[in-house]
């Protein structure tokens, strides 16, 4: 396995750009994720990593060597596509042994190789099926097979799970998950789906646009992110966004005043922020609690008076979309078993260390405290 290193590495096609100047480092062993909206980049990125796309300015290494101008087969890499490409004519151990054996591996060598990997992949009972025999995940976890065989450098993943059903989605990224722990490899996985990112990558990539907004631990971008499109982009469902004017200053945080007139505290860094100018507070779903109209919150709490419009149960917790006094739209996350009805008066508040605060810019600013939050329903 190796270490990758992108060093302000650019792609155009004439004169449209489509990656602009990205720097990255991807450790021995690390299990990395490319994220972000569709046309953000991210499967030009991987393009790059594997070859299939030149690089118009910058430097990319794999190992101890540079890999601007080497083919795909000498960068000592293995890619698993959205698409099986599986030979339909051959079976699983045919299909697993094909590329050792046009490379001139032996004989007992490849089936080493190929009933190992097998093993490892519990498909070792279908090693004489033909692709058609099998089942979606059955199918992935052959064209997973293929690549672990080769011994690669680099595991590169392109939305490998998009053509499974929800179900079988889960189950096969746990087994993924697995895999990266057993054989320590390194491993670049592109998604579009920010739930994969969060459960598989040691570290997640957001891009945007073909620039990287924030790379960092799942954790790290969940409770500090960089700007507005990360926080709006990590975290289902969405952060609520609620504009406001900042009112003061202190080393507890900003107090800021929201469009309905009443005021919060928000613990972040107050640095880059000046009095008077216009930011968004952010809320997460999850860190809100719904009290009943006419119970009190607490001196220090973002408190907005709602009504429920709409009610989404999912059994141990439920979504409410609610309507704000001043017209503002709020989702929370609530206690499944809590009675609640379309149409009710409710109280959403949250704690001062919930909140996020994004200036115009978009720029977030660093909360204080992320480490003491918990989800609200769940006190």
């Amino acid at each position: 396995m190796a270490r990758v290193s992108l060093k302000n590495v650019s792609k155009s096609y004439g004169t449209n750009p489509i990656l602009h100047d990205i720097s990255l480092d991807i450790e021995h062993g690390e299990l990395v994720v490319l994220v972000g909206p569709s046309g953000c980049g991210k499967s030009t990125l991987l393009r790059v990593l594997c070859g299939l796309e030149d690089i118009s300015s910058g430097e990319l290494r794999i190992g101890d060597d540079v890999v601007n101008d080497l083919p795909p087969a000498q960068r000592g890499i293995a890619m698993v596509f959205q698409s099986y490409a599986l030979y339909p004519h051959m079976n699983v151990y045919r299909n697993m042994a094909f590329g050792l054996k046009i490379h001139g591996a032996s004989k007992a060598g490849i089936d080493k190789k190929v009933r190992d990997a097998a093993k490892v992949l519990h498909i070792d009972h279908l090693l004489e099926r033909l692709p058609r025999e099998l089942s979606g995940g059955q199918r992935q976890r052959v064209a997973i097979g293929r690549a672990i065989v080769r011994e690669p450098r680099l595991f590169l993943f392109d939305e490998p799970l998009s053509n499974l059903d929800a179900a079988l989605r889960a189950k096969t990224r746990i087994e993924l998950s697995r895999l990266h722990r057993d054989l320590g490899a390194t491993m670049v996985y592109v998604t579009h789906d920010q739930i994969e990112a969060m459960t598989l990558g040691d570290k997640i990539v957001v891009l945007h646009e073909g620039r990287v907004q924030q790379a960092g631990t799942p954790l790290t971008l969940y409770q500090q992110p960089a700007n507005r499109f990360v926080a709006t982009f990590i975290g289902s469902p969405t952060i609520n966004l609620l504009p406001a004017r900042v009112l003061e200053l202190s080393t507890q945080g900003a107090r800021v005043q929201l469009a309905n007139g009443c005021t919060v505290l928000a613990t972040v860094d107050v640095g880059p922020l000046q009095v008077g100018e216009s930011v968004e507070v952010g809320l997460r779903p999850e860190h809100c609690e719904v009290l009943s109209a006419g119970n009190a919150p607490g001196a220090m709490d973002a408190a907005f008076d709602a009504e429920i419009t709409l009610v989404e149960h999912l059994g141990e917790s439920n979504l409410l979309y609610l309507t704000t006094d001043d017209g503002q739209e709020l989702i929370v996350r609530g206690d499944g078993n809590a009675a609640v009805r379309l149409g009710d008066s409710v109280i959403v508040r949250a704690a001062p260390e919930a909140l996020y605060l994004f200036r115009a810019d978009g720029m977030a600013c660093p909360r204080l405290r992320p480490g003491n939050m918990r989800s609200a329903h769940a006190r």
